[in-house]
């Protein structure tokens, strides 16, 4: 399968999970607080846990979350008839022209969304995700990869699931939100242990935010989902990677491989231009733990997805090469453009070169696929 000569990996595709999901992988133990989705195709990420219902404008008409969802029955409706089982995500790549999907929650998005989840319980509704979608993969192995979900409140369940994950199952990487956990930022020396499993795994570290949650954001205080969703996503990756930049997460591991993902990437050359130039001003300040500039640390390890239609994107790839950016087509979530992503992305006035790289050979990568 190839589009236009090139193989297409997707760094970024999600799966629906089943209402019922933990209530049916969840430990005996935690069986009666199991967090549970809200059935129906306009209720696709919904989660309620311990009370609380997530992304928060489900929960409010006045957002017209179930309306949105409702107006896309068509597009998904192969999907939907099969309740997004594996089959069915194999039938969108193949309409969409992807080979390989790596897979990211929806639901499990807003798993975690919290300061105030016990450790023990955060920890297994990760393994419970994890054991769900270790069965969804097995349809297809070589083309459904998974990214597992740990828990940042218990970073020692964290660093053996990331284990268990990417031995016992092949898992090319693993996730979280980008949002701070109980006030810890990435680079707070908490979360090393984490990042020398991942290094060592040789598995990649996603970050992936969602729809408004009990976690820090930015874009809350906006009344609408336009206004919160155009803030949210891009400028919480911007955060995490000065976070992890310039906190000398790459320093300590140089070969950890990160990704920010949905999140756009026309931000980056300024950010970065900008970090840069802070770590002139104040070198001898704040950051004799760095070696190099923030922006060699970039390019060496870290990826930023493109969406299909970013048109400033062109500017980027000018400013920073062409090597570090992944191609995303955010099936089946709303914003997403399947079954046109594709198409969309190969229209924009990007290099052959640099569509090769994008679609497949910078998602290998990052995914360890070489």
């Amino acid at each position: 399968m190839a589009k236009n000569g090139m193989k297409l990996m997707d760094s970024d595709m999600h799966i629906i999970e089943p209402p019922d999901l933990w209530e049916r992988y969840i430990a005996s133990e935690f069986q009666s607080r199991a967090p549970k989705g809200w059935p129906g195709h306009e209720n696709p990420s919904v989660l309620e846990i311990d009370g609380r219902v997530y992304p928060k404008s489900a929960s409010k008409p006045t957002q017209n979350y179930q309306t949105m969802y409702g107006k896309l029955y068509d597009r998904y409706a192969h999907a939907i008839a099969r309740g997004y089982d594996a089959v069915s995500q194999l039938e969108g790549m193949d309409r969409e022209g992807i080979d390989v999907g790596v897979l990211f929650p929806t639901r499990g998005l807003y798993a975690l969304a919290s300061d105030d989840i016990d450790p023990a319980f955060a920890s297994a509704i990760a393994r419970a995700y994890n054991d769900w979608l270790a069965d969804f993969c097995r349809e297809d192995p070589s083309r459904l990869l998974g990214s597992a979900m740990v828990a940042p409140h218990s970073i020692d369940d964290a660093v053996t699931e990331t284990r268990r994950m990417a031995e016992e199952h092949g898992f090319k990487s693993i996730f979280m939100r980008p949002n701070p956990v109980n006030g810890r930022n990435w680079h707070n020396s908490y979360y090393d242990p984490l990042w020398a499993e991942a290094e060592k795994q040789g598995i990649a570290v996603g970050f992936h935010e969602g729809g408004e949650v009990d976690l820090p954001q930015t874009g809350t205080q906006f009344p609408t989902t336009m206004m919160r969703h155009t803030c949210t996503h891009p400028m919480a990756m911007m955060l995490a990677l000065v976070d992890i930049i310039g906190g000398g997460v790459c320093e300590r591991f140089p070969a950890l491989r990160i990704a920010f993902l949905e999140g756009n990437c026309s931000w980056a050359p300024f950010l970065l231009w900008r970090l840069d130039e802070h770590y002139e001003w104040r070198e001898e300040y704040d950051a004799k733990h760095l070696s190099m500039k923030p922006s060699d640390y970039f390019k060496r390890q870290c990826y930023l997805s493109i969406e299909c239609d970013e048109e400033p994107a062109r500017y980027t790839m000018e400013a920073l090469g062409e090597n570090n950016f992944v191609f995303s087509t955010d099936y089946p979530h709303a914003d997403s453009k399947y079954p046109e992503s594709a198409d969309r992305f190969l229209e924009l006035p990007l290099s052959e070169s640099a569509q090769r790289k994008i679609m497949w050979d910078n998602c290998a990568r990052l995914y360890d696929m070489d």
